[in-house]
């Protein structure tokens, strides 16, 4: 006589979510598991010809290694071992733009240090995951970046507290834009109309995270003459300092 049992799947776990969390909460039970040095699966079928040692490591040189270093405030992606574990994870907050920590949106102002992804560099992260995260050829590694300084916090120069609406009544040669207290989540447009009709877009921030929050500091400074009308959309709800000569 043959008997038949059938077996329940056991329940997946609830992880409680913090929404203004830079980690997601994959990230967090990887690192508290102590299972941050095992590859995720190796046997992955390798369907891309993008690389980690060729494309993928230096997108993340270049954007990620100021804090995803040995004794820095993330876990290290200095290394193939060390990054491929935690691929899935990086494609999931990269195509969701949550990392790099930046709140602005791309292309509304250019600013120093920017470290929000291009397009393109999405693409080659997402591609290569999806792809089985190949590392090939060690010769095509590019050097180990050195780590730059980090970000100013304060800059000097003339501040103009912003209450969502100001007409200048001086020229300011504007350098920087700081973010005071503002509620998760909020999201605005900083413009400046100038006498002569021209319209600046000034800064752009969608989704802010208090988290990710830093200063502004542009690549050139953006002259506005006086009388220069620079309003936020919408004018409420957001507390901003533009600091300039």
């Amino acid at each position: 006589m043959t008997f038949c049992v059938r077996v329940r799947p056991l329940p997946r776990p609830q992880v409680p979510v913090d929404k203004n969390s830079l980690f997601p909460p994959v990230l967090l039970i990887m690192a508290v598991a102590g299972i941050s040095s095992i590859p995720v699966d190796g046997h992955d079928v390798v369907t891309t010809k993008l690389t980690w040692s060729k494309e993928v490591s230096r997108v993340v040189f270049r954007r990620c290694v100021s804090c995803h270093t040995p004794g820095g405030p993330a876990f290290s992606l200095l290394s193939y071992a060390e990054a491929r574990p935690w691929a899935k994870a990086i494609q999931e907050e990269v195509l969701r733009r949550r990392m790099p920590p930046w709140n602005a949106v791309k292309g509304f102002g250019e600013f120093q240090h920017d470290a929000g992804l291009s397009q393109e560099e999405i693409h080659t992260i997402a591609d290569w995951v999806e792809g089985g995260a190949p590392e090939g050829d060690a010769a095509f590694l590019p050097a180990t970046p050195k780590l730059a300084p980090p970000l100013a916090t304060k800059f000097s120069g003339r501040r103009l507290a912003f209450p969502g609406r100001l007409q200048l009544a001086a020229p300011l040669s504007l350098r920087a834009i700081e973010i005071g207290r503002t509620a998760p989540g909020a999201a605005f447009k900083l413009i400046a109309d100038t006498p002569s009709g021209q319209r600046i877009p000034l800064l752009w921030i969608d989704n802010f995270s208090p988290k990710a929050n830093r200063l502004y500091v542009l690549k050139a400074p953006v002259a506005l003459p006086s009388g220069t009308r620079v309003t936020a959309y919408p004018p409420t709800g957001v507390a901003l300092t533009l600091i300039g000569s």
